[in-house]
């Protein structure tokens, strides 16, 4: 089941601030996370399977999943270059 994404706000203006091809990048992986954020991520720390990670190439995300809201929610976002 799809999951719907949402965004802090401050990790939304870092997506927003990212140049085309990186931003584009994550947000296909994103994509895929929204489809299967378990396979499509990784642990952050302990695997709780609420906690995640995403990593791209040039970024870093912290992903909270919301399996019963069917959420998964960008809290940080780090842009390594």
């Amino acid at each position: 089941m799809t999951y719907r994404l949402k965004y802090d706000p401050a990790a939304e203006a870092v997506h927003d601030a990212l140049p085309p091809e990186h931003s584009e990048r994550l947000s296909l992986a994103l994509a895929a996370a929204c489809d299967d954020p378990i396979d499509a991520t990784d642990p952050y720390g302990e695997d709780d399977g609420i906690v995640r990670m995403l990593v791209t190439e040039h970024v870093i995300a912290v992903l909270l999943v919301g399996h019963v809201t069917k959420t998964l929610t960008v809290l940080q976002l780090n842009y390594t270059g």
